[in-house]
């Protein structure tokens, strides 16, 4: 059997179910490799100062936040790679101007765009978002990460032109289909992943993942052993190898237990 050392766990439709809770079969799966010695990073395109009660439930000090900007080892930082404030500026006047909302994380709160928007506070209760705030220009250098609200199917490619080396990835959640995360080429899971396991001296082949969304591509590219949640956007099973059970239905569980890490 592999020497396995390393798992990353998205979050929200892979370690979260619709209702918010977590399975006992993740819990008791985390629980198990961790004592076998392997380190379980959360790795999330949500901001990490909103994720600090799923970090306790579970007992995880490493995250990947912001699509792969931030990233934390054992309580301490190992790098923070804002977005460009030309970009952001670009992103605020095109959403400005589409009637469109979004959401800029930096690394302590969640800036709006109209926190009034009918939509925002929909997006904000399904997130469960507690530090909120209204833009402003002085922000605009500290941005970590972008989430755009309220995009028709076709409405990506307005951003997508402005910058060839960024992406857009709908979320993977039902009900907010019209959300789209902001990914860079050159920081993303998938990259922030590789410097992890540089860090840590570690093989790709020592490395789990599993995510849902088309933001965990590069992610589950990368890892040794990378697994789709059968809920996952079905553009992401062909960057995985292997495909598991929904997160209704124990799928990190089953996943860990068709490798031999669980009982």
């Amino acid at each position: 059997m592999t020497n396995y050392k390393i798992l990353f766990l998205d979050i929200d439709g892979t370690l979260l179910r619709p209702d918010d809770t977590i399975e006992d079969s993740s819990k008791k799966a985390i629980a198990e490799v961790k004592k076998k010695g392997i380190e379980v990073f959360l790795a999330t395109g949500r901001p990490l100062h909103e994720i600090s009660h799923i970090a306790e439930e579970l007992n995880i000090e490493s995250f990947i936040g912001y699509n792969g900007a931030y990233a934390i080892h054992k309580g301490e930082d190992i790098f923070r790679a804002p977005m460009l404030s030309s970009t952001v500026e670009k992103y605020v006047d095109i959403a400005k101007n589409n009637e469109h909302e979004l959401v800029l994380y930096t690394h302590e709160e969640n800036i709006f765009s109209d926190l009034e928007s009918p939509i925002v506070k929909e997006f904000i209760s399904a997130f469960h978002l507690h530090k909120n705030n209204s833009y402003s220009l002085d922000v605009i250098d500290k941005i970590l990460g972008i989430t755009l609200i309220n995009l028709s199917e076709n409405e990506p490619a307005l951003y997508e032109k402005e910058d060839p080396s960024i992406h857009l990835s709908q979320v993977n959640v039902d009900g907010l289909r019209h959300c789209y995360d902001v990914i860079r080429d050159n920081v993303n899971k998938g990259i922030a992943v590789q410097n992890i396991l540089e860090l840590l001296s570690l093989p790709t082949e020592a490395a789990i993942a599993f995510g849902d969304g088309m933001n965990d591509k590069e992610m589950l590219e990368l890892v040794g052993e990378g697994f789709a949640m059968g809920n996952g956007h079905p553009d992401l099973f062909q960057y995985a190898k292997y495909k598991t059970t929904k997160v209704t239905n124990s799928g990190i569980y089953n996943g860990l237990k068709s490798l031999g890490l669980v009982d």
